[in-house]
């Protein structure tokens, strides 16, 4: 595989679209706002005018866009456009029930699809060392495995249908609490008078240090929060897991309600870790 298309160049559509044109490949990127795919040029990714011209001789397609019904209606166009031995890798983070729709679209058009969300933020997308969790037939992940081994660090494949998207909202999940949690300790350092640098070394010395945790107090500390992971996506993805499961979770639950706050206050643009901000004005 050498030609990709990329649909969708927000953040993390752009971050893997310059990292592949600059390992080699044939990279042909649209987005809804076209002045977004003709920013990558300089990068040496093509921008395209449409989405049909995007994946017309593409190897892979890849869907980086923002909801499950985005993609369907992409999907209606791209589907019969794009080559009949091409692998679409719908990398969105859309939930377990949107997969499986989707899943039906790609037999329905008589092409190939991987469930293909990824763990990780901008930064290891730009380096290509992203957690690619997958589920499609074993013969279609080998096919696109050039492409992925470019993407990621780490493949897992986790089933047959649309396990892989479960286990992203899953993951978010997680990692948006520990994210919470870590403001939290950070606030608690700070109502008690205590050198927050005392408790992370504690945790960098011992089993409890989470790197991804630690490297978002050192956001939290400086008061900046770029966007790896905004909080509007985070809430996003947690409704989507709230949606799926058979009954409420009170931790979760929680989780989402301080995100959500933190969303109308005005932080939706801003990395998760900018939830301190929302604390530090409640309990401060």
């Amino acid at each position: 595989m050498t030609s990709v298309a990329v649909l969708g160049t927000g953040l993390m559509g752009s971050a893997m679209a310059r990292h592949m044109a600059g390992q080699g490949l044939d990279v042909h990127a649209w987005n809804r706002t076209a002045d977004k795919a003709r920013a990558l040029r300089p990068d040496g990714v093509h921008p395209a005018a449409s989405v049909e011209e995007a994946v017309r001789g593409a190897d892979a397609v890849i869907t980086m866009l923002p909801t499950g019904d985005v993609v369907a209606s992409l999907a209606a166009r791209f589907l019969p456009a794009m080559p009949a031995e091409a692998v679409w890798l719908q990398m969105s983070t859309v939930g377990g029930a949107w997969t499986d729709r989707l899943f039906r679209l790609a037999a329905d058009a008589d092409r190939r699809m991987l469930d293909a969300p990824v763990s990780g933020s901008s930064q290891p997308a730009e380096q290509g060392k992203l957690v690619l969790i997958v589920s499609g037939a074993s013969e279609v992940l080998e096919r696109a495995r050039p492409v992925l081994d470019v993407l990621g660090s780490h493949i897992a494949h986790v089933g047959a249908a649309g396990e892989a998207s479960r286990v992203k909202m899953i993951v978010n999940n997680w990692m948006t609490a520990s994210v919470v949690a870590m403001a939290d300790t950070m606030l608690a350092c700070e109502q008690l008078e205590l050198d927050p640098a005392h408790v992370l070394r504690v945790l960098e010395d011992g089993p409890l240090g989470m790197p991804y945790a630690l490297q978002k107090a050192a956001e939290i500390r400086a008061r900046a929060y770029p966007a790896g992971f905004p909080l509007s996506l985070a809430l996003k993805d947690l409704g989507l897991l709230a949606d799926e499961r058979d009954r409420p979770s009170r931790l979760s639950d929680m989780v989402r309600e301080t995100i959500r706050r933190a969303v109308e206050a005005g932080h939706g643009r801003e990395d998760v870790a900018a939830v301190a901000e929302l604390l530090r004005r409640e309990l401060l």
